[in-house]
């Protein structure tokens, strides 16, 4: 059965050998194949044809520049994901162990966890579709933010939140849902940017 992506395939390995686009494992796990598909950020990796009774319109991602076709220059992208340390910080000595985590509190983090970067919710967001707000973070590092901000193990929580405590930061997110609509990993998105939001609240005014 025909997805977008083997339509893609198809014009590249018998019509037009020079249309340029990415993908890499075709089956919605490596996030490399994002676009924007009649109007809405998706994989089409994960998009059948025979759902599309006319024609498909498929652009490049929005907010990025286009290097070529469907290809976007990702490094502004990636450059505000590696703002936000997206990687657990520890300052005790490391254990004799692993750094356990219970059933429960992993529970919490499953669905950050997701994420492929694959750049729709990004792309989607109309904070950074607008120019006066593109400096953005963006929901896609913030997801990554809150995928280590509620890690029980993670040991950097005010250095994190003092990254995120910003009108570009986490409270430039207006609450739009657009990147929860577009996530192809069906990620709460915008519930996980609002939980970092009061965190950042209640460690500034805690409750007596």
């Amino acid at each position: 059965m025909d997805r977008l992506l083997d339509c893609l395939n198809r014009i590249r390995w018998e019509q037009d050998p020079t249309l340029s686009y990415r993908w890499s494992c075709g089956h919605g796990v490596c996030g490399s194949d994002g676009m924007r598909i009649n109007g809405i950020c998706s994989l089409p990796c994960q998009k059948l044809a025979r759902d599309f009774k006319e024609e498909a319109l498929i652009e490049p991602l929005p907010v990025f520049k286009v290097i070529k076709d469907l290809i976007v220059d990702l490094d502004p992208f990636f450059e505000k994901y590696n703002s936000i340390k997206p990687y657990l910080i520890t300052k005790t000595p490391p254990p004799d162990q692993e750094r356990n985590q219970s059933v429960e509190e992993q529970h919490l983090l499953e669905k950050a966890i997701r994420c492929i970067l694959c750049a729709c919710c990004t792309a989607a967001c109309p904070v950074n579709q607008n120019p006066e707000t593109a400096r953005y973070v963006g929901p896609a590092a913030l997801v990554r933010s809150f995928r280590y901000l509620f890690d029980s193990r993670d040991e950097g929580s005010e250095e994190r939140m003092a990254l995120l405590d910003h009108k570009d930061g986490a409270w430039g997110c207006q609450t739009l849902w657009k990147c929860t609509e577009v996530c192809p990993k069906e990620i709460p998105v915008t519930k996980e940017i609002g939980q970092i939001k009061r965190r950042i609240y209640e460690a500034k005014h805690p409750k007596e």
